[in-house]
Protein backbone atom coordinates (compact mmCIF):
# COMPACT_ATOMS: atom_id res chain seq x y z
CA UNK A 1 0.00 0.00 0.00
CA UNK A 2 1.14 3.13 -0.93
CA UNK A 3 1.90 5.90 1.94
CA UNK A 4 0.88 9.39 1.41
CA UNK A 5 2.62 12.09 3.09
CA UNK A 6 0.79 14.52 5.19
CA UNK A 7 1.12 18.28 4.75
CA UNK A 8 3.09 18.46 7.69
CA UNK A 9 5.85 15.85 6.72
CA UNK A 10 6.21 17.46 3.30
CA UNK A 11 6.75 20.85 4.43
CA UNK A 12 9.61 19.41 6.55
CA UNK A 13 11.14 17.45 3.88
CA UNK A 14 11.33 20.34 1.94
CA UNK A 15 13.01 23.14 4.49
CA UNK A 16 13.88 20.83 7.53
CA UNK A 17 16.72 20.69 9.81
CA UNK A 18 18.75 17.24 10.53
CA UNK A 19 20.53 15.35 7.59
CA UNK A 20 22.72 12.55 6.25
CA UNK A 21 25.06 13.60 3.72
CA UNK A 22 26.36 11.19 1.50
CA UNK A 23 29.71 11.91 -0.65
CA UNK A 24 29.67 15.60 0.96
CA UNK A 25 31.90 16.50 4.01
CA UNK A 26 30.53 18.02 7.19
CA UNK A 27 32.60 19.86 9.31
CA UNK A 28 30.96 19.35 13.15
CA UNK A 29 32.18 22.36 15.34
CA UNK A 30 31.12 23.81 18.33
CA UNK A 31 31.56 27.95 17.46
CA UNK A 32 29.11 28.11 15.34
CA UNK A 33 28.85 29.86 11.37
CA UNK A 34 31.97 32.15 10.50
CA UNK A 35 31.50 34.06 6.68
CA UNK A 36 34.65 35.34 5.93
CA UNK A 37 34.76 38.51 7.65
CA UNK A 38 37.77 39.00 8.54
CA UNK A 39 38.41 35.27 10.37
CA UNK A 40 38.95 32.04 9.41
CA UNK A 41 35.30 30.78 7.77
CA UNK A 42 33.45 27.78 9.76
CA UNK A 43 33.27 25.83 7.88
CA UNK A 44 36.35 25.69 6.24
CA UNK A 45 36.99 25.63 2.17
CA UNK A 46 37.72 22.40 1.18
CA UNK A 47 40.43 21.53 -1.69
CA UNK A 48 39.84 23.19 -5.19
CA UNK A 49 36.74 22.03 -6.92
CA UNK A 50 35.93 19.54 -4.16
CA UNK A 51 32.54 18.89 -3.31
CA UNK A 52 31.62 21.97 -0.78
CA UNK A 53 31.63 21.62 3.12
CA UNK A 54 27.89 21.94 3.51
CA UNK A 55 26.48 21.63 7.22
CA UNK A 56 22.68 22.25 8.83
CA UNK A 57 23.06 23.92 12.21
CA UNK A 58 20.80 22.87 15.26
CA UNK A 59 19.50 24.88 18.30
CA UNK A 60 21.24 22.23 20.02
CA UNK A 61 24.29 23.12 18.29
CA UNK A 62 23.95 26.86 18.65
CA UNK A 63 21.46 27.42 21.55
CA UNK A 64 18.45 29.52 21.14
CA UNK A 65 19.83 32.82 21.41
CA UNK A 66 22.35 32.39 18.72
CA UNK A 67 23.31 35.61 16.91
CA UNK A 68 24.65 35.90 13.39
CA UNK A 69 28.16 37.45 12.95
CA UNK A 70 27.90 40.97 12.67
CA UNK A 71 28.56 41.58 9.20
CA UNK A 72 25.82 39.31 8.31
CA UNK A 73 23.19 42.55 9.45
CA UNK A 74 21.48 40.18 10.54
CA UNK A 75 19.77 41.50 13.86
CA UNK A 76 17.14 38.71 15.12
CA UNK A 77 18.93 36.09 17.92
CA UNK A 78 17.65 32.37 17.08
CA UNK A 79 16.95 30.90 13.75
CA UNK A 80 14.59 27.55 12.76
CA UNK A 81 16.71 26.71 10.08
CA UNK A 82 20.07 27.43 9.43
CA UNK A 83 22.57 25.97 6.06
CA UNK A 84 25.85 27.22 5.56
CA UNK A 85 27.77 25.99 1.79
CA UNK A 86 31.51 26.79 1.63
CA UNK A 87 33.57 25.70 -1.57
CA UNK A 88 36.39 26.70 -3.50
CA UNK A 89 35.66 26.66 -7.32
CA UNK A 90 37.88 27.06 -10.44
CA UNK A 91 36.97 30.29 -12.34
CA UNK A 92 38.91 32.29 -14.46
CA UNK A 93 36.86 35.31 -15.65
CA UNK A 94 36.48 38.57 -13.67
CA UNK A 95 34.02 39.78 -11.33
CA UNK A 96 31.93 41.43 -13.69
CA UNK A 97 31.07 37.75 -15.14
CA UNK A 98 29.85 36.58 -11.88
CA UNK A 99 27.56 39.45 -11.34
CA UNK A 100 26.39 38.51 -14.82
CA UNK A 101 25.59 35.48 -13.50
CA UNK A 102 24.06 36.43 -10.31
CA UNK A 103 21.77 38.79 -12.09
CA UNK A 104 20.50 36.34 -14.78
CA UNK A 105 17.34 35.69 -12.66
CA UNK A 106 15.62 34.33 -15.36
CA UNK A 107 18.51 31.47 -16.09
CA UNK A 108 17.25 30.42 -12.57
CA UNK A 109 14.02 28.27 -13.97
CA UNK A 110 15.29 24.70 -14.55
CA UNK A 111 17.25 24.84 -11.57
CA UNK A 112 17.50 21.24 -10.21
CA UNK A 113 17.95 19.34 -7.48
CA UNK A 114 17.73 15.78 -6.04
CA UNK A 115 14.44 14.92 -4.03
CA UNK A 116 15.21 12.82 -1.25
CA UNK A 117 11.31 12.12 -0.97
CA UNK A 118 10.71 10.89 -4.73
CA UNK A 119 14.81 9.49 -5.02
CA UNK A 120 15.08 11.47 -8.16
CA UNK A 121 16.09 14.58 -9.91
CA UNK A 122 13.57 17.48 -10.18
CA UNK A 123 13.20 21.16 -11.21
CA UNK A 124 13.88 23.13 -8.39
CA UNK A 125 13.05 26.58 -9.58
CA UNK A 126 9.92 26.58 -12.04
CA UNK A 127 10.58 29.87 -13.27
CA UNK A 128 12.09 33.27 -12.32
CA UNK A 129 11.77 36.72 -13.68
CA UNK A 130 13.08 40.10 -12.43
CA UNK A 131 10.70 42.17 -11.32
CA UNK A 132 10.52 46.05 -11.40
CA UNK A 133 9.40 46.71 -7.70
CA UNK A 134 8.11 44.94 -4.84
CA UNK A 135 4.66 45.28 -5.08
CA UNK A 136 2.28 45.43 -7.99
CA UNK A 137 5.39 45.07 -10.48
CA UNK A 138 6.11 44.11 -13.95
CA UNK A 139 7.94 41.49 -15.21
CA UNK A 140 11.61 42.90 -16.57
CA UNK A 141 14.67 41.89 -18.12
CA UNK A 142 17.70 40.28 -16.10
CA UNK A 143 19.93 42.91 -14.05
CA UNK A 144 23.26 43.90 -15.47
CA UNK A 145 26.73 44.63 -13.86
CA UNK A 146 26.20 48.01 -14.26
CA UNK A 147 22.71 48.19 -11.78
CA UNK A 148 23.91 45.79 -9.34
CA UNK A 149 25.15 48.72 -7.05
CA UNK A 150 26.10 48.48 -3.57
CA UNK A 151 22.78 49.24 -1.63
CA UNK A 152 20.55 48.63 -4.39
CA UNK A 153 17.53 46.90 -3.91
CA UNK A 154 16.73 44.37 -6.80
CA UNK A 155 13.46 42.62 -7.02
CA UNK A 156 12.57 38.90 -8.79
CA UNK A 157 9.74 36.51 -8.61
CA UNK A 158 10.39 32.93 -8.00
CA UNK A 159 8.07 29.90 -8.53
CA UNK A 160 9.55 26.75 -6.45
CA UNK A 161 8.42 23.24 -6.76
CA UNK A 162 6.52 23.33 -4.19
CA UNK A 163 6.19 26.43 -2.32
CA UNK A 164 4.85 28.04 -5.61
CA UNK A 165 5.63 31.88 -6.11
CA UNK A 166 7.10 34.39 -4.10
CA UNK A 167 8.75 37.73 -4.40
CA UNK A 168 12.65 38.63 -3.25
CA UNK A 169 15.00 41.57 -2.57
CA UNK A 170 18.70 41.15 -3.61
CA UNK A 171 21.17 43.63 -2.57
CA UNK A 172 24.59 43.86 -2.77
CA UNK A 173 26.40 44.43 0.04
CA UNK A 174 30.48 44.51 -1.42
CA UNK A 175 31.32 44.91 -4.66
CA UNK A 176 34.93 44.99 -6.07
CA UNK A 177 37.13 42.83 -8.56
CA UNK A 178 37.99 40.73 -5.71
CA UNK A 179 34.38 40.61 -3.67
CA UNK A 180 31.14 40.16 -4.41
CA UNK A 181 28.71 40.13 -1.29
CA UNK A 182 25.07 40.12 -1.60
CA UNK A 183 22.21 39.23 0.12
CA UNK A 184 18.56 37.63 -0.57
CA UNK A 185 15.69 37.98 1.89
CA UNK A 186 12.03 36.72 0.59
CA UNK A 187 9.80 40.31 0.63
CA UNK A 188 5.71 38.12 0.23
CA UNK A 189 5.06 35.43 2.42
CA UNK A 190 6.16 32.13 1.15
CA UNK A 191 2.68 29.41 1.36
CA UNK A 192 2.62 25.69 0.55
CA UNK A 193 -0.58 24.46 -0.28
CA UNK A 194 -2.09 27.93 0.90
CA UNK A 195 -0.20 27.44 4.46
CA UNK A 196 2.01 30.22 5.37
CA UNK A 197 5.09 28.71 6.14
CA UNK A 198 7.66 31.59 5.72
CA UNK A 199 6.59 35.77 6.17
CA UNK A 200 8.03 38.27 4.95
CA UNK A 201 12.01 38.40 5.90
CA UNK A 202 11.92 35.20 7.69
CA UNK A 203 13.76 33.26 4.91
CA UNK A 204 17.59 35.37 4.66
CA UNK A 205 20.37 34.33 2.99
CA UNK A 206 23.99 36.12 2.56
CA UNK A 207 26.40 34.51 0.03
CA UNK A 208 30.28 35.80 -0.18
CA UNK A 209 32.77 35.50 -3.03
CA UNK A 210 36.32 35.79 -2.78
CA UNK A 211 38.72 35.50 -5.33
CA UNK A 212 41.78 33.25 -4.65
CA UNK A 213 43.74 33.71 -7.00
CA UNK A 214 43.81 34.29 -11.56
CA UNK A 215 41.87 30.94 -11.37
CA UNK A 216 40.55 29.88 -8.57
CA UNK A 217 37.23 31.91 -6.27
CA UNK A 218 36.03 30.74 -2.68
CA UNK A 219 32.11 30.95 -1.87
CA UNK A 220 30.39 30.97 1.26
CA UNK A 221 26.56 31.35 1.33
CA UNK A 222 24.35 30.98 4.15
CA UNK A 223 20.58 30.53 4.69
CA UNK A 224 18.34 30.56 7.68
CA UNK A 225 14.71 30.92 8.47
CA UNK A 226 13.45 33.10 11.40
CA UNK A 227 12.28 31.33 14.77
CA UNK A 228 9.33 33.09 14.51
CA UNK A 229 8.81 30.89 11.26
CA UNK A 230 6.24 28.02 10.82
CA UNK A 231 7.22 25.01 13.01
CA UNK A 232 6.66 22.31 10.53
CA UNK A 233 9.67 23.85 8.53
CA UNK A 234 12.43 22.09 11.39
CA UNK A 235 12.15 18.35 10.81
CA UNK A 236 14.56 15.94 7.97
CA UNK A 237 16.94 18.85 6.78
CA UNK A 238 18.21 16.86 3.68
CA UNK A 239 16.16 18.23 1.17
CA UNK A 240 17.72 22.28 2.93
CA UNK A 241 20.43 20.83 1.65
CA UNK A 242 20.27 19.73 -1.60
CA UNK A 243 18.70 23.45 -2.57
CA UNK A 244 21.40 25.22 -0.71
CA UNK A 245 23.90 23.07 -2.84
CA UNK A 246 21.96 23.64 -6.30
CA UNK A 247 22.09 27.89 -5.59
CA UNK A 248 25.92 27.41 -4.77
CA UNK A 249 26.08 25.20 -8.00
CA UNK A 250 24.24 27.52 -10.33
CA UNK A 251 26.24 30.50 -8.98
CA UNK A 252 29.85 28.63 -9.97
CA UNK A 253 28.33 27.14 -13.28
CA UNK A 254 28.61 23.60 -12.27
CA UNK A 255 25.18 21.08 -13.62
CA UNK A 256 22.82 21.35 -10.54
CA UNK A 257 21.68 17.64 -11.30
CA UNK A 258 25.45 16.43 -11.61
CA UNK A 259 26.27 13.37 -9.64
CA UNK A 260 26.47 12.93 -6.84
CA UNK A 261 24.12 14.70 -4.65
CA UNK A 262 24.48 16.22 -1.69
CA UNK A 263 22.28 14.43 0.22
CA UNK A 264 21.13 11.30 -1.62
Amino acid sequence: MIRRLTVARTIALVFGLSFAVAGFSEQIVGQGPQPPCGNEPNPSYPALNDPPNVKSWSQSDLGLTWKAPACTGWTEQGFMTLVTTAARFSYSFEAPALLRHIGAISERAGMRYWSTTHKRWQTLIVDAHAVTGAQHSQPRLDFTPDEMKVGEALYFEQADNLTGKATYRMQMVEESANRIVFTVENVSTIRYLFIPVLRPGEMQSIYFLNRESERAWLFYGMVRTSKNANKRIAANGSSSINRAVSFYRFIVGIPTDQEPPAAR
